[in-house]
């Protein structure tokens, strides 16, 4: 009974002992790892091909379409930026793209250029390319990515400099009021200064956005020269003169009178 009793013992402990598995290592120590049967030569080979093929179909397109624009198309593709009145052509040489580049939809004489890929981007010389409307063969307007949103080029005017600052301005302004609305007065301040800087600070309704801001964080001294500078800059005089043109800031001229009042005897 007592042997039993051992050999139970002995069996059990031999099932609970870890199992080695012998297995053939993949790859004997000192042993080199086997070629896979394509030399780095052959890879860094394809590569090259790939480059040149892709600097060759760009020198392709440049070539068109430097054939087929005229005057400032010919100067924008030139200085690498995308213009109104350019080709599809144009386009892809302006950017230093492919048509692989972009998705584009055609709809008769309406072309839609989009970005194949978001982390890709093409750009010009301006900035990063968001959309292109081409009609009949040509750019009719296109948008740029901006940090403060999509910003549209539909006329010649919108294309400079002074066009550019204007639409910045604006979508500042329009971010300005959102984060007034949502009570966070220094962003909305932020905004408005950024606007005013770029709009040469000659707009009145600008001014009266940033005063009732100054009136609300309490800082008087400022809200009163932003209330006067409002008025200042509307002329009065013209103003009546023209009517209903300027009817709308009606109640904005008369809150402002009031808040000048106000702040001058140093009430709040």
């Amino acid at each position: 009974m007592g042997r039993e009793i051992i050999l139970l013992s002995l069996l059990f402990l031999t099932a609970c002992a870890p199992k080695r598995v012998r297995e053939r290592p993949i790859i004997q120590q000192g042993e080199r790892v086997p070629e896979s049967g394509v030399p780095l030569a052959a890879i860094e080979g394809a590569g090259a091909v790939d480059h040149d093929r892709l600097a060759e179909e760009l020198d392709s397109i440049w070539a068109e379409a430097l054939s087929d624009c005229e005057g400032a198309a010919c100067d924008a593709i030139s200085r690498g930026e995308v213009a109104l009145g350019m080709s599809e052509t144009g386009v892809l040489a302006a950017t230093g793209t492919t048509s692989a580049s972009w998705s584009i939809r055609r709809a008769g004489p309406a072309v839609v250029l989009v970005p194949a890929s978001q982390s890709l981007r093409p750009r010009d010389r301006i900035g990063e390319l968001a959309l292109i409307q081409l009609r009949h063969g040509r750019v009719e307007s296109y948008s740029y990515n901006e940090a403060e949103g999509l910003r549209l080029v539909q006329s010649p005017q919108d294309a400079t400099l002074s066009g550019r600052a204007a639409a910045l301005a604006e979508m500042l302004i329009r971010e300005g009021d959102d984060l007034a609305a949502r009570g966070d007065l220094d962003g909305a301040l932020n905004r408005y200064d950024r606007a005013d800087i770029l709009s040469g600070g000659n707009d009145p309704e600008l001014d009266y956005r940033i005063a009732t801001v100054l009136d609300k964080q309490l800082r008087p001294i400022e809200a009163l020269i932003r209330y006067r500078l409002f008025l200042h800059r509307l002329e009065l005089e013209k103003i009546e003169a023209r009517g209903d043109a300027y009817a709308k800031l009606a109640d904005a001229i008369a809150r402002a009178r009031e808040r000048i009042v106000i702040l001058e005897r140093g009430g709040g």
